[in-house]
């Protein structure tokens, strides 16, 4: 059984179709309903539905109880989340509140349920989607930025401490760059600013952080631009790091 969050598009619905065809059933999880319920009866596996909302109170605590109440749970995919645009300081309070309790506070309550278990049982594994931006800044994301970088730090954290005691279950943290979902479109990115080399497909995202967790890697960074980027902010600058657009985003 594995557990995916986000599940209604994007990394979250490929994630659900690959886990399918490797044999796992599945929980899918996120707020749209109609589109979790189409996606369930598409699959040729149990696949049981959990509408939540990450970033409150109520949702966060269903899809613990559904982790703590599967004794079969093997996988967990945090991959729930959002963009927005705009400076900081311009941006509405609420939207970076939210944007922390779903890539940090969800991440870190979910991944603890899981693992409460798991290590115990020996088994299983945690994939946290976060991305190649978490390995620098750029204006109009600072929210998202830094908390992707938490989520790699974290997800590298957890693979020491588990590491360390011999455990076999597995932690990876997915940095992709630039891919082919709605996440931009409903963000307002125009892809044609974008070069299309940068661009990747979804389902060689998910390929890879599902190859990488059978080898055990704990940071997956798919595409060897993409590793070459991630290396590259990691030592530019500050006075050199890119700008972004400003503008006001939307949650998605």
């Amino acid at each position: 059984m594995a557990l995916v969050t986000g599940a209604s598009s994007g990394f979250g619905e490929v994630f659900a179709r690959k886990l399918a065809a490797r044999g796992y059933d599945l929980i899918l999880v996120a707020r749209r309903e109609e589109r979790l319920r189409a996606l369930a009866a598409s699959l040729p596996v149990q696949a049981d539905v959990v509408v939540a909302d990450l970033a409150a109170e109520d949702g966060v605590a269903s899809v613990e109880r559904a982790i703590r109440e599967c004794p079969r749970l093997e996988l967990l995919i945090n991959n729930a989340g959002f963009g927005t645009l705009g400076r900081f300081w311009e941006a509405d309070l609420r939207g970076q509140e939210e944007m922390h309790l779903v890539h940090v506070m969800a991440t870190v309550r979910l991944t603890h349920a899981a693992l409460k278990a798991m290590v115990p049982r020996g088994r299983g594994g945690v994939i946290h989607v976060s991305s190649v931006a978490g390995f620098g800044q750029s204006e109009g994301n600072v929210s998202y930025c830094s908390t992707k970088a938490w989520m790699t730090s974290f997800s590298q954290g957890l693979d020491i401490e588990l590491r360390a005691v011999g455990s076999p279950v597995k932690v990876q943290a997915l940095c992709p760059g630039f891919t082919i979902t709605e996440f931009h479109d409903t963000l307002g990115v125009d892809r044609a600013d974008i070069p299309k080399f940068l661009w990747l497909k979804a389902d060689f995202v998910v390929d890879e952080s599902l190859r990488g967790l059978d080898r055990g890697k704990a940071l997956v960074i798919p595409d060897w631009k993409y590793k070459f980027v991630a290396s590259l902010m990691r030592h530019l600058p500050q006075s050199l790091v890119g700008r972004g657009r400003p503008d006001r985003g939307k949650r998605v």
